[in-house]
């Protein structure tokens, strides 16, 4: 799996994309709210370490989601 970061403009929020091996899109989120039905991609006990993830996650970077 893989997850960007995209950047909000004025009252729109950040948000958090994670696509699948082929970069259909599987979860979209904001960056400032938990994710819910996190064990659906096999995320669960995992959750301060997506929380650290995103927070030091750069703008518009795909990056290989490695939990």
């Amino acid at each position: 799996m893989y997850i960007i970061k995209v950047k909000g403009k004025a009252k729109i929020p950040d948000y958090i994309q994670i696509r699948d091996e082929n970069f259909v899109l599987v979860a979209y989120f904001r960056a400032d709210r938990p994710m819910k039905n996190i064990e659906k991609f096999g995320l669960e006990g995992k959750e301060a370490e997506l929380e650290a993830l995103i927070q030091s996650l750069p703008f518009g970077k795909l990056q290989k989601l490695e939990l």
